[in-house]
């Protein structure tokens, strides 16, 4: 790669080396190879063949190359004399990077770095190609192509390599290279191919010859684009000259052309033709002068555009032709705007003065159209009869609105005053159409004054038929203030007559017979404002028939009439000896229950007492404490008795009360006791004695099973019953507390009393009813006075028959118990779960607990 790469330069100078440890060992080619890649002139070389000659000249070239900044490591003249290889090809390698690669600068990269990135600047548009060494990136020889390829694509038809076929690839390069870019063949692709890492070196040594084969190109093409640079800004400026000069030349021209028209002051005759003219120059305004607007803007941005173009570019100012400067187009340009104003302020005033002419035309016809239709169908309306038939109301509302027409008519006369003065003033300005204003305006007051005529008529007619209906109004009016009454009394009347009536007592029955008779005695002054009612209104057929009245309708103020106050009147006196009927059945029907009344009141008068005192002596013989229990119980079946024996006179009073319900009566004053009463009284009386009964048997049931003598018993019975001080037969906790502290109990006031206290009345009022009865107060007392068996007693005792285990078996309860009680332990015993149960094994103890209600059975 070397010796191929110093050919490549020493054949310029017409020379080539065969060995490159041999032919530099003179130092002559070596020093000839500076002077071509330097474009320097060396020392002169000494042409002896002595060894100090080759030295000398070594060193000359050495020196050289440290001249150029190179230094130059354990390189001396003597090796490379020598033939020393591996010296000669550091050397060379040191050329080759100072005068090859070294000078290689891309985007502020340099040498290596800078050709590494000149690479793949160019080749990064291919594919397959991925330049990021010098070594294993160019194995596959499209790097090379692709070097190529983008400086000469007619060289390569890059298209056509395959990334598998590098030998092809690296070939094809080279051979190009040799052929026509004159770079010598410095690599063999089999070695590339062969080897895993190409030298490094080998391979940028080729590369900068594609860098420096291609950089004169580049520079050639650089110089080229500076030259068409330099000729577009000249051109483009010469086109911007010749713009300006066009641009200038017409809007001179239009501006020339437009002065001329818009001085132009020849007066229209009609409002039609100014109008035109001011369209004309609002279409100037509009759409012809905006865009001349724009072009001498533009024409002022193109003028300091080329300006600034040439003053960058190093270029003469631009100077226009004579007449075109700026300056000249702004005055031309004030001359036309001058003009302009001039010419819109004599349209606006030549509008004005033809504008007043047509504004008085047209405010003549606006008045003269309103003004007739105004009066379009005045004249039939004021001609009109509906007054004839209309009532009275209608009549009022017909001069209302007459009145009405009458202000808006007087409110007109201005318009018609308004109308003669325009149509004057027409006239005496000699506007072209006065004869057909003048012609109209006649009509106008002509027919105004038959409007005046028509209406004084209208308004007599009107007033002459008010007058007369307001007569025939106040007698409809009198008529229904009388009628309306009436008509309701005879319909209350009938109502009162028809109504069917519920009483309860004969003083009800004979209230409504009063009042009737009441009613009748009204009838003949009744009779007698009918007949007044009725004068009225045939008082006002009389007027109808005398003056010819057409009337319109019926009483307004009414539906009443004569035909349906007879009609009713009629019914009235119909119906008044049925009621006379129906009030002498319904006297006699509760003199009928009064009777039955009296009768159930004399009974229950009686029966409900006596049951009142036996319930409060079966109270009294429950509380007091004659005699043994057993002479308490004798003496209440005694009363059980009599008061079963009293039960037919209760059946009677049933009886009694069935005929009243059958009466459908309500209420009786001559007693206070409902039959419900005396049931629930009944009821309640044979519930006490017998609960009464029932409770001295359980007391002697108690105090026989608890051994309680009978002076126990009724120290208890006096204690209840002096702290039951309403005689309810209960105590309240707090009237129990104070009893149980009579008796000797200690329920002190403090936490340990007070759950003392609790425990007891969980014990007398489980159900928590707040109430302790005397069976409870007894069931307590004989439990606390009495020796009883408890749960501790029973558990003991199974204990024994367990042999003191914690559970008992199955075979020790039939064995201790009899069959029926031992079987019925078996049921209800629980397993026994404890560390030391064992198969079969039962928990008396549970068993024993729920047995007084401690636990759950």
């Amino acid at each position: 790669t070397f010796t191929a790469w110093c050919n490549s330069h020493l054949r310029k100078a017409g020379t080539q080396i065969e060995n490159i440890e041999e032919d530099f060992r003179d130092g002559l080619k070596l020093m000839l190879l500076l002077e071509v890649i330097s474009g320097e002139r060396l020392a002169k070389p000494e042409r002896g063949k002595m060894r100090v000659h080759k030295i000398s000249n070594v060193n000359k070239a050495l020196d050289f190359i440290a001249s150029k900044g190179v230094k130059l490591v354990s390189i001396g003249a003597e090796e490379i004399v020598d033939g020393n290889v591996k010296m000669t090809l550091g050397m060379i390698w040191t050329i080759i990077l100072r005068f090859a690669i070294q000078d290689i600068s891309v985007e502020e990269t340099s040498a290596k770095e800078g050709l590494l990135l000149w690479c793949q600047r160019k080749t990064a548009p291919y594919k397959n190609v991925n330049i990021q060494n010098f070594h294993i990136s160019w194995k596959d020889g499209l790097g090379f192509c692709a070097l190529i390829h983008r400086h000469r694509p007619e060289l390569i038809d890059y298209g056509k390599l395959r990334k598998d076929d590098p030998l092809t690839n690296l070939n094809t390069a080279f051979d190009v290279a040799e052929k026509y870019l004159d770079i010598p063949k410095m690599l063999d692709a089999e070695d590339i191919v062969g080897t895993a890492r190409p030298d490094e070196k080998a391979i940028m040594t080729y590369v900068s010859s594609f860098y420096h084969a291609f950089s004169g190109a580049q520079k050639a093409e650089t110089a080229a684009n500076r030259i068409c640079k330099v000729l577009a800004v000249n051109q483009e400026n010469e086109q911007l000259m010749e713009d300006y000069e066009k641009l200038a030349s017409d809007l001179l021209e239009w501006i020339r052309r437009t002065i001329p028209w818009l001085e132009n002051r020849a007066p229209e005759n009609t409002m039609q033709a100014m109008q035109q003219k001011l369209e004309d120059f609002r279409d100037y305004r509009r759409l012809h002068k905006p865009p001349k607007v724009q072009e001498k803007c533009q024409l002022e941005i193109n003028f300091n555009t080329l300006q600034t173009k040439l003053r960058l570019s190093n270029r003469p100012a631009f100077m226009p032709s004579e007449g075109r400067m700026v300056s000249d187009i702004n005055n031309a340009w004030g001359g036309l705007e001058q003009a302009e104003k001039g010419y819109e302020e004599w349209l606006l005033n030549e509008i004005r003065r033809l504008e007043r002419l047509d504004h008085l035309a047209e405010k003549f016809r606006q008045k003269a159209s309103i003004h007739e239709s105004w009066t379009d169908g005045k004249e039939a309306m004021l001609q009109q009869k509906d007054y004839e038939t209309a009532t009275l109301s209608e009549i009022k509302a017909l001069l209302k609105k007459h009145e009405a027409f009458e202000s808006d008519l007087a409110a007109h006369q201005d318009r018609v005053e308004q109308i003669a003065a325009i149509a004057q003033e027409l006239n005496e300005l000699d506007y072209y159409d006065s004869p057909s204003v003048n012609a109209r305006c006649q009509k106008i007051c002509d027919q105004w004054d038959n409007l005046g005529a028509l209406t004084q008529k209208r308004r007599e007619a009107l007033e002459r038929t008010e007058k007369l209906l307001e007569t025939i109004d106040q007698l409809y009016l009198e008529y229904a203030k009388r009628a309306a009454p009436f008509n309701n009394w005879m319909e209350g009347a009938m109502e009162d007559l028809q109504d069917t009536f519920i009483v309860h007592t004969i003083e009800e029955i004979q209230g409504l017979s009063t009042a009737h008779e009441q009613f009748k005695a009204t009838l003949p002054d009744a009779d007698k404002e009918r007949q007044a009612i009725l004068g009225i209104h045939n008082e006002v057929s009389k007027i109808v028939q005398t003056y010819h009245v057409n009337m319109a309708g019926t009483n307004p103020y009414t539906t009443i009439t004569p035909h349906e106050i007879n009609g009713k009147w009629e019914h009235v006196r119909q119906l008044v000896p049925r009621r006379d009927q129906a009030l002498m059945e319904e006297h006699a029907r509760q003199q009928q229950n009064e009777r039955l009344r009296k009768q159930f009141g004399a009974q229950a008068n009686v029966i409900g007492p006596w049951i009142q005192t036996k319930m409060e002596e079966i109270g009294r013989i429950s509380i007091e404490m004659h005699g043994t229990l057993e002479d308490q119980l004798n003496h209440l079946r005694q009363y059980e008795k009599s008061i079963v024996n009293y039960k037919p006179k209760i059946d009677q009073l049933e009886g009694d009360h069935q005929q009243i319900q059958e009466a459908l009566i309500f209420d009786n004053k001559h007693t206070n006791y409902t039959m419900e009463h005396i049931r629930v009284g009944w009821e309640q009386l044979l519930t006490t004695i017998a609960r009464t009964i029932n409770e001295v048997e359980n007391q002697i049931l108690t105090r026989d099973a608890k051994g309680i003598s009978q002076e126990q018993m009724n120290e208890f019975r006096a204690s209840f019953n002096h702290f039951d001080r309403d005689h309810s037969g209960t105590l309240g906790p707090e009237e129990f507390k104070a009893c149980l502290i009579s008796l000797g109990y200690d329920i002190g006031n403090d936490a340990q009393g007070e759950a003392e206290f609790a425990r007891i009345m969980s014990i007398v009022d489980p159900n928590r009813l707040g109430v302790v009865t005397f069976q409870a107060f007894i069931d307590f007392m004989s439990r606390e006075t009495a020796d009883t068996d408890t749960a501790d007693q029973v558990m003991a005792s199974f204990k024994i028959l367990a042999g003191d285990k914690n559970y008992i078996t199955v075979d020790e309860l039939r064995r201790e118990l009899p069959p029926d009680q031992a079987e019925y332990c078996i049921a209800r015993m629980a397993p026994y779960n404890g560390r030391d149960a064992v198969p079969g094994a039962l928990d008396y103890m549970s068993f024993s607990t729920a047995l007084y209600g401690e636990s759950d059975l």
